[in-house]
């Protein structure tokens, strides 16, 4: 039977792509070639519905386990097997379904800024041309009618934050030694150190992984235009309607449309002392219950101003 030993299991936009980028490089560990399978996300078949491109990423849930335990068919003996699925530190639900099936499983965490986080979130949806509110204030506001129409868990901006909620939720069920709690700040600045966390805390040789990949650098940024907005509306339209034809033809439709749509680059803004004020307030009691819960500071995350005199960001770890 092959199933995990560990699970990179949240949280998205905080470097969970780059994470298993590096670590796949380790002689030692074997994680799955689908970066996200989403197994323990379901009981069985994902949902049908969803928000722009929702349904096109259900299809590609390995939610039955003979095709996830076969994700791990070709690991060397004697590997380590782990997965990244982000979204499963949120769902509550997975977290029983993980317990049952693997209850010896690692588990590593990367938190970043709640704001920032959401505010990446958006920008990713934005330019992809899913996101229909070029306001990323907006787009927070518009969450809870989302929610309630069925939008999956990327949509969630907000709530996707709320890691004091969801890990008290996970402590419930597994032993802290069981689970690793990084810093997205702390992989960005310091890789080669956190990556050694990583490796001591699987059990697997430290001092092999030194940096994450440069394709997990994300640095574009697209303009709201008129000929972009277009773009939009049909990416948009192909995400909502595209699960009904074949993927290579979805692919072959959309790539050009995102080739124009990236066409022109810059560096990727922050979240805004405006921005901060009108949203920490959602995130206040629960980072206040993750210091509690992990014994921590999280100070930083609570400044309005925690941008105001930096440089805006250039490039973004995945």
């Amino acid at each position: 039977m092959a199933l995990p030993d560990f699970l990179i299991a949240g949280v998205p936009k905080a470097g969970t792509t780059a994470l298993h980028a590096a670590l796949t490089g380790h002689p030692e560990l074997y994680l799955s070639p689908v970066k996200e399978p989403k197994f323990f996300l379901s009981d069985g078949p994902p949902p049908e519905h969803g928000g722009p491109g929702d349904v096109q990423t259900y299809q590609e849930h390995v939610w039955r386990r003979p095709d996830y335990e076969a994700l791990f068919a070709k690991a060397p003996a004697g590997a380590r097997l782990g997965e990244a699925t982000p979204f499963y530190l949120h769902d509550l639900d997975a977290h029983d379904r993980i317990r049952k099936l693997t209850p010896e499983v690692r588990i590593v965490l990367l938190l970043r800024d709640p704001v920032d986080r959401a505010h990446s979130n958006w920008t990713h949806l934005w330019n992809a041309g899913l996101e229909a509110e070029a306001d990323f204030l907006a787009a927070c506001r518009a969450e809870p009618a989302r929610i309630a129409a069925g939008w999956a868990q990327f949509w969630h901006y907000l709530g996707l934050g709320r890691y004091g909620h969801q890990l008290e939720h996970l402590y419930e069920r597994f032993p802290r030694e069981q689970v690793l709690l990084l810093r997205y700040k702390e992989l960005k600045d310091a890789p080669a150190a956190t990556l050694d966390r990583v490796c001591a805390f699987l059990g697997v040789r430290t001092g092999l992984l030194t940096a994450i990949p440069k394709e997990n650098v994300n640095r574009h940024v697209v303009e709201d235009t008129a000929v972009n907005a277009v773009l939009r509306g049909l990416l948009r339209t192909g995400g909502t309607f595209g699960q009904h034809f074949p993927v290579p033809l979805r692919l072959a439709a959309r790539g050009p449309l995102l080739t124009l749509l990236h066409r022109k680059k810059g560096t990727r803004p922050v979240t805004t002392p405006a921005e901060r004020a009108a949203l920490l307030p959602h995130f206040t009691d629960d980072i206040a219950l993750l210091q509690e819960l992990t014994g921590e500071r999280f100070d930083d995350w609570l400044s309005v101003d925690r941008h105001a005199r930096a440089t805006p960001h250039s490039q973004e770890v995945k």
